[in-house]
């Protein structure tokens, strides 16, 4: 039995506990830790996202309409709003259902950036659409135009023709952006407009290496299918990120589960306003293939820390092969600014202006030099390239070793990254000295006898060449998996 003594004790302590908390003053600091209020903000900010459907190209042939929202088949299978659309799109007071003809939607989202109709979203969005159906806030439809797009980014933009001016947001600058800063997203995933998600920037300068540029914001505010192309704003209502990807792990079925990536703002404008002033982009061109600086390779070459970018490769008549840079430099500065890490490096080279001149810092045999480069276009060099392998030979055979031309499929198929130049292995010989020291289908020889190569045919008059002059050990830099390494190839005969 409880005694009401123990009881009244007991309820007179809670009772001075309560009035303890309640006459405590409050911390001086607990007013700027609250949660922001997005209210006014979104009602703001809303008349400038909009809504993207598009009509893909099918196999086929066949073209479709786009719905709004999408139809069921749109979402993921356990999620709950496939029955809700299901009964609304099938279950309606609609004749008996007939076989439906080939169809192939796309959706997602973008904001207007000028008040005639400019409107930027995922390159991915619109990519392979026949038509392009752009949704405003208030509900009205527009046919948009592309205006250009960009694959290394994930960027397009479009164009539509309002019959007023629209209203639009501005450009952040990502480069302040911090790790824990609010952030909000804004968009149309699985088809439901006007979508307001909030949450914090995880980290900043991820590289999910999916492509050479690699700088994405991370963020936890949920980013799902459809919010791709859409806004990622900061507390001033300015757009910091293009909201691009999501991490979902086997199973999840597009979902989001708080891993959500954006290209920052100091990257999406500058391409955005190329490709508005261009119809594409134009990027700087340095001509040269890199390495990562680990703690290894930074003692050998007696340098105070792992930092920079080593030259494997320098093209021959590129910009650096012009200026005297070597294979083995590191370079350490780029127009004045540190390059920290080998990803850094292409970004800094991609964002310069074409034909400028800039100054590069490097460390040489143990000492410090500085070279000037006028830098080429990456563009013109590229097409160059492709127009280069369409008139060579697609494979060719040599030291054991099937090789091919490394096209945008084959990079594709084996998921090579695009910065990486040379000709593709796609057959190892069991019984050569390739198969013996390791090579490997996926292998992209870069380099014969110290000699760059691009075509099968180039790599194999290479080796006839050398095999010519004399030499059994044949000399390849290859590069597995982003690294570069050397292999030295016996022929069969010797």
């Amino acid at each position: 039995m409880i005694r009401p003594s123990l009881v009244y004790r007991a309820v007179a302590a809670l009772c001075f506990v309560a009035v303890v908390v309640e006459t405590s003053p409050v911390p001086a600091q607990a007013a700027d830790t609250a949660l922001p209020d997005f209210a006014d903000l979104t009602e703001r900010l809303l008349p400038s996202v909009v809504s993207i459907a598009t009509v893909m190209r099918t196999a086929s042939g066949h073209r479709s309409r786009p719905q709004f929202p999408l139809p069921p088949d749109a979402f993921p299978p356990n999620s709950p709003f496939r029955d809700f659309f299901r009964d609304f799109f099938e279950r309606g007071p609609q004749q008996a259902p007939s076989p439906r003809p080939p169809r192939s939607f796309g959706g997602g989202s973008g904001f207007l950036i000028e008040a005639d109709g400019y409107i930027v979203t995922n390159h991915h969005v619109i990519e392979d659409a026949a038509e392009i159906a752009v949704t405003l806030h208030d509900g009205k439809t527009y046919t948009a135009e592309v205006k250009g797009s960009d694959p290394k980014t994930d960027l397009a933009l479009l164009k539509i023709e309002p019959d007023e001016p629209l209203p639009v947001v501005e450009w952040g600058d990502s480069d302040t952006a911090r790790m824990g800063n609010w952030v909000f997203a804004i968009g149309n995933p699985f088809g439901l407009s006007s979508t307001l998600t909030v949450g914090v920037i995880s980290a900043l300068a991820r590289d999910i290496r999916s492509g050479p540029f690699d700088s994405y914001i991370q963020t936890d505010a949920a980013i799902n299918r459809g919010n791709s192309g859409g806004p990622l704003f900061n507390l001033d209502g300015r757009v910091i990120g293009v909201n691009t990807s999501i991490y979902s792990p086997p199973g999840g079925a597009g979902g989001s589960v708080g891993i959500g990536f954006a290209v920052p703002s100091s990257i999406a404008k500058t391409v955005v306003a190329q490709i508005r002033e261009l119809g594409r982009t134009r990027r700087g061109w340095l001509g040269v293939q890199i390495q990562g600086v680990g703690e290894d390779i930074a003692e050998s070459l007696r340098l105070e820390k792992p930092a920079g970018a080593l030259v494997a490769v320098v093209f021959p008549d590129s910009p650096a092969a012009n200026a005297g840079v070597q294979p083995g430099d590191v370079l350490l500065k780029f127009d004045g600014d540190d390059i920290p890490t080998v990803r850094d490096l292409p970004r800094m080279v991609a964002g310069a202006e074409v034909g400028s001149e800039i100054e590069i810092d490097l460390w040489r045999d143990g000492r410090m030099e500085t070279v000037r480069v006028k830098l080429g276009e990456l563009e013109a060099v590229e097409a160059a390239l492709a127009s280069a392998e369409e008139v060579e030979p697609a494979t060719g055979e040599t030291l054991g070793l099937t090789l091919a031309t490394l096209t945008p499929d084959e990079r594709a198929r084996l998921t090579i990254d695009e910065d990486v130049l040379g000709v593709v292995v796609t057959g190892v010989s069991p019984d050569s000295d390739a198969a013996s020291k390791g090579m490997q289908v996926g292998d992209v020889i870069v380099e014969v006898g110290r000699k760059p190569v691009r075509t099968p045919a180039a790599a194999v008059d290479e080796v006839d060449r050398l095999q010519q002059e004399g030499q059994t050990s044949i000399l390849l830099l290859v590069n597995r998996e982003g690294s570069n390494l050397f292999v030295a190839l016996r022929s069969a005969d010797s």
